[in-house]
């Protein structure tokens, strides 16, 4: 188990603790661990470049992880009304797809692409979002639909992309890998990630 991996990993333990806190009324603590969860995204993409420390776990287990913590994160502020479901079901149906369809195509060998500007910009406003509807700070919802929109223009991108490098079999807009920022799948802390890494 190398560094990378551990730090993946870690991830899955912050979304209960996530949970916990926001439900015990500590938004602060809660959001913080999102946060964390996004700064491990980053650590690990990193050390397992550097390092060369690229496993075919790390590929599949990174952007699961990073999609976990945000449909988490979106199950919370729909419960605590915050977000509009429509908004939740938006995001629920992207993910859910890009989690089903990412690992169909890693399973079939097909090669992933870097994130795409689109992606990285999503990935920036998703964050935005997150931290104004935390603090109940006016903008939070509409940043959020822009950053859903932004999503889906992402995965068009990153479906244009992937099917230029892989020929037929690609997949459709719900993407094997998507243009937020996987190497597999995209996520809120898609930052950085079209890393290609397989921790």
């Amino acid at each position: 188990m190398n560094l990378p991996n551990v730090l993946t990993l870690s991830r899955f333990v912050m979304i209960p603790l996530f949970f916990v806190a926001f439900f015990q009324g500590q938004p602060i603590v809660a959001l913080g661990i999102v946060l964390l969860a996004g700064l491990t995204d980053l650590l690990d993409g990193y050390i397992a470049r550097q390092s060369g420390q690229i496993t075919a776990a790390g590929v599949m287990l990174d952007p699961l992880a990073d999609k976990l913590m945000m449909l988490s994160v979106v199950i919370a502020l729909v419960i605590d009304k915050k977000i509009p479901w429509e908004a939740a079901a938006a995001m629920a149906v992207r993910e859910g797809g890009m989690i089903a369809s990412s690992a169909i195509f890693h399973f079939r060998g097909k090669k992933t692409l870097p994130a795409n500007a689109v992606g990285k910009l999503t990935t920036f406003l998703y964050y935005v979002a997150i931290v104004l509807l935390f603090f109940n700070i006016s903008g939070g919802v509409p940043t959020l639909w822009c950053a859903i929109a932004l999503s889906f223009v992402a995965s068009f991108v990153y479906l244009a992309q992937f099917r230029a490098q892989n020929g037929k079999g690609a997949p459709t807009a719900g993407g094997a890998a998507d243009g937020d920022g996987d190497a597999g799948a995209e996520g809120w802390s898609g930052s950085g990630r079209g890393k290609q890494r397989a921790n």
